[in-house]
């Protein structure tokens, strides 16, 4: 396929939230649609969020073929808690959404490919998230328990990964890692529940 990734505009913002939807609905990504018993998936109403709130629009991308979206990924702001009680920046990310027909076939990698280089570019220092542990290490992502990050609650496990986009980011940053309460489902149940009333129906979803 001929991927070209872009950033996102304002008119591709209900098409990412459906495929997004599609994405991470039954049966593309098992059991999701059951959490917090809503019966829908929470990764739409997530990206619609995080336009508002805590979202960088520099780092929302869509991947095209033919003129058609089939893949969508955004970063938001997050940081680290040192110790001493700094707030240190970093970068999360996620959804990552992949239309299923679209899936292995390259188009999450050309989405976190292009945008680790403009994060790296607008200078962001490392990039911390919860992500699929079988997928994310090819990207160049490691267990963030190697650079002394744990979770809020002072865990650490495969699934949470992080990457250095500064050489030595992590030389002096350590603690624990804080994102957007966005993310938090049990929070957002009832606000996902009413969104998703906008949506009928419900892209590779990591």
């Amino acid at each position: 396929m001929n991927i070209i990734v872009r950033l996102e505009r304002e008119e591709d913002y209900r098409r990412v939230e459906e495929l997004t939807r599609e994405a991470f609905d039954e049966p593309n990504y098992p059991g999701r649609d059951n959490s917090n018993d809503i019966g829908c998936p929470f990764e739409h109403w997530m990206v619609h969020a995080l336009r508002e709130k805590d979202g960088i629009k520099e780092l929302s991308y869509v991947a095209e073929v033919d003129g058609k979206i089939i893949g969508h990924v955004i970063y938001s702001h997050a940081y680290v808690e040192t110790s001493e009680g700094k707030r240190v920046p970093v970068l999360n990310f996620g959804p990552l959404s992949v239309l299923p027909a679209c899936q292995r076939k390259g188009v999450g990698k050309a989405l976190m490919g292009k945008t680790i280089e403009q994060a790296k570019a607008l200078g962001y220092g490392a990039i911390i998230f919860f992500g699929c542990p079988e997928y994310y290490p090819k990207l160049g992502f490691v267990e963030a328990a190697v650079f002394g990050i744990t979770d809020c609650n002072g865990n650490n496990y495969p699934s949470f990964m992080a990457m250095e986009l500064t050489d030595g980011f992590f030389d002096t940053v350590k603690g624990k890692y804080y994102e957007s309460s966005i993310y938090d489902d049990s929070l957002n149940k009832e606000a996902v529940r009413e969104y998703d009333k906008l949506f009928s129906s419900g892209g590779e979803n990591i």
